[in-house]
């Protein structure tokens, strides 16, 4: 709204909780608990049904291959058919796969179902992110996401030692059962939701999108502290000193719940003040924090290191993807979506694969300190998106 037209409503802030965004958060919450549950089990599940020692890595990468290829295609997909085709046929390819894979039977069933559930978690998170945004106000869009990104943390926090722990205690095959029904059962969400509506706005493709660099630099911004993300995830365990596991399991619950409360604060700072503000302090926030993780034999440094990187990584979630939304009409909102969790996926598997290779060579300390200090190539488009300005109000 033009401040110098007047409105009756003015200072009237547009619901945010509505019957469809509560909708939305069932087929939200099915799909992360079902990925989340099995995504530390089936490595272990590959690896003893006589797969051998990469068969883990192979498991995972081949569902973050999946992932990664899924959601460069879903876009397509849900211009043509629509949100609820699109999520719907996600969830399904997430549970169904999921159901099966007690009867496997070796290797080649297990990258088979690893492929298939990767290409539903694709589907589901592009269509149902797309989707999400169309539910929340321009206005609130920042407080919205906050919102939409606790929601979402809860089945992730829970999902990954929750399926450890039933594994040890039922064996693989209720827990694979269980994430294929939590996924299934969360379909029943879907008719209720609202479908694609025909835009005036003109169509953004991926192609197109990766040529924009009001999408671009916030999502190679935000790819980069998912970098650190999947550094963190996979190496800290390992890089802390031996018979620190208490200071390991502390760390990794420290991180996700300081990125939760900072994606909150960060969201209703945005919708006040302007997202491209946070773009330069989350990626500086998520360096310093970095940093501070080379100091491995310190468990208050690593506490700290953990926090900091935290913040800033709630900060980095919120403030790209609420940019990124801004520079585009509701017919772009699913090329956003995708190009947002690509940087995701991409930034946290290329992180880890590069942090291994390095610490071999300089050690963990070390490693965290050149992560830290490669971090700041980013430096270059968080400044430039500090001055930047929506092209659409939403």
């Amino acid at each position: 709204m033009d401040p110098r037209c007047p409105d009756s409503t003015a200072g009237v802030r547009p619901r945010l909780v509505t019957r469809a965004l509560l909708l939305r958060f069932v087929s939200m919450v099915g799909a992360s608990a079902s990925f989340f549950l099995l995504l530390p089990v089936v490595p272990r599940y590959a690896e003893a049904s006589g797969g051998g020692s990469g068969a883990p890595g192979l498991a995972t990468g081949t569902l973050m291959l999946a992932t990664v290829l899924g959601e460069l295609a879903t876009p397509r997909l849900v211009g043509r058919f629509g949100y609820r085709v699109v999520l719907g046929g996600g969830l399904f390819l997430l549970g169904a796969p999921a159901l099966v894979l007690p009867l496997s039977g070796g290797m080649a069933g297990i990258v088979v179902v690893c492929f298939l559930r990767g290409l539903g978690f694709a589907a589901a998170v592009v269509a149902g992110g797309a989707l999400t945004a169309s539910l929340i106000p321009a206005a609130r869009r920042g407080e919205g996401l906050a919102l939409v990104g606790v929601v979402s943390a809860v089945p992730s926090l829970c999902g990954l030692p929750l399926g450890v722990w039933l594994v040890a205690q039922v064996g693989y095959g209720p827990v694979a059962v269980a994430a294929g029904l939590v996924a299934l059962v969360s379909v029943a969400a879907v008719p209720g939701l609202p479908d694609r509506e025909v835009t005036a706005g003109p169509s953004v493709g991926v192609v197109a999108g990766l040529r924009d660099g009001a999408l671009l630099r916030p999502a190679a911004v935000f790819g980069t502290t998912a970098l650190a993300a999947g550094i963190i995830v996979t190496f800290l365990p390992l890089a802390v000193a031996s018979g620190s596991a208490g200071v390991v399991a502390v760390a990794l619950f420290v991180q996700p719940l300081a990125a939760v409360v900072a994606r909150w604060v960060a969201g209703r700072y945005g919708d006040r003040h302007g997202p491209s503000r946070l773009v330069l302090p989350g990626l500086l926030l998520s360096a310093a924090g970095t940093l501070g993780l080379a100091l491995t034999d310190s468990p208050v440094a690593v506490l700290a290191g953990v926090a900091v990187f935290g913040t800033g990584f709630g900060i980095a979630q919120n403030a790209t993807l609420t940019l990124m939304f801004a520079h585009v009409p509701a017919s772009g909102y699913g090329t956003v979506s995708a190009l947002w969790n690509v940087a995701y996926d991409a930034g946290m598997g290329v992180g880890a694969a590069g942090f291994g290779v390095l610490a071999g060579w300089t050690g963990y300390p070390a490693a965290f300190a050149v992560t830290a200090v490669l971090m700041l190539a980013a430096l270059v488009p968080a400044r430039r998106d500090r001055t930047a300005g929506p092209r659409h109000g939403g």
